[in-house]
């Protein structure tokens, strides 16, 4: 599938704002499953003071930049055309949950991808009993890790509500989970611990949807600004597995990829600091066009 993607985000702020150091991941990848980005740009308003590019420890592409001068708003457009194939797993290898621990232990690497970096708590989520205990339901000894994978994306659809409303960027995974609602952001969360906490490695996936459905489908939930899902390591032989529970299916050539990282704290769209006072409101639009 082509897509034609195009993301504007912006801040508008109560008082200008100065000496603003800001860090983006907003450029989807090219990925040797499916995923080539064909050509993409960004644009800042105000113009940069200074400006540089990097590839993180995750081996994505992010910007740095810096400006100056007192400004009221922030305002950033990115466009992009992507090619996603379809990456579907036609079987079922993963080991039952007792056996995973030989193969995590049996994978050699420390590499950006190794199972290791997402077993225990990361920056934004650290072990819940809560949550440990709702994984457990789900965790039948004769299942296998995508099996149980799969019922915990399928619970949490069902438990949970969206609502763009009942929480914020800096809610926590137990705020979430004990209101039962919340966005894609939240789902991700409560979704990654439950895993971790059953010893399953489990990462945070951001990106976007298509927002156009096909014709005689619903539109999913979470298309109109970027999106988030799990990626769920299920052994050796299968690998990576990449799950939507907002939407309860596999991550397929409806989902195209940012970044990967360990939680939301790795794969922020846009970061920084910056010198003002007062309040600031923040607008986002999001269209994936698909091409054919």
């Amino acid at each position: 599938m082509l897509y034609d993607l195009s993301l504007h985000m912006g801040y508008i702020y109560d008082t200008p704002a100065s000496g603003a150091r800001h860090i983006m991941r907003l450029m989807p990848l090219s990925l040797p499953n499916g995923q080539r980005l064909i050509a993409g740009s960004i644009k800042v308003l105000p113009t940069p003071d200074e400006q540089a590019h990097f590839i993180d420890f995750f081996e994505h592409p992010a910007t740095s930049f810096m400006l100056r001068a007192p400004h009221e708003k922030l305002d950033i457009r990115m466009q992009a055309r992507v090619q996603v194939e379809s990456h579907s797993i036609a079987a079922d290898f993963s080991p039952v949950l007792a056996k995973l621990p030989d193969e995590v232990a049996g994978v050699w690497s420390l590499k950006p991808d190794a199972p290791h970096h997402f077993l225990g708590n990361s920056p934004r989520l650290l072990e819940t009993r809560a949550i440990s205990e709702y994984a457990r339901a789900c965790a039948e000894p004769s299942l296998t890790v995508l099996q149980i994978a799969t019922a915990l994306c399928a619970k949490i659809h069902q438990d949970f509500t969206y609502d763009a409303d009942a929480t914020t960027v800096d809610t926590t995974p137990l705020e979430a989970f004990q209101l039962r609602s919340g966005v894609c952001q939240d789902f991700v969360h409560v979704m990654i611990l439950a895993l971790r906490s059953l010893g399953i490695p489990a990462g945070y996936v951001s990106g976007f949807l298509r927002t156009i459905p096909p014709p005689g489908k619903e539109r999913l939930e979470g298309a109109d600004a970027m999106h988030a899902w799990v990626r769920v390591w299920c052994g050796e032989t299968i690998g990576w597995v990449e799950l939507d529970p907002t939407n309860n299916i596999p991550a397929g050539t409806d989902h195209i990829v940012v970044a990967y990282g360990r939680d939301y704290a790795d794969v922020a769209p846009v970061i920084g600091v910056l010198k003002s006072y007062g309040g600031q409101r923040a607008v986002q639009a999001v269209d994936v066009i698909p091409l054919g």
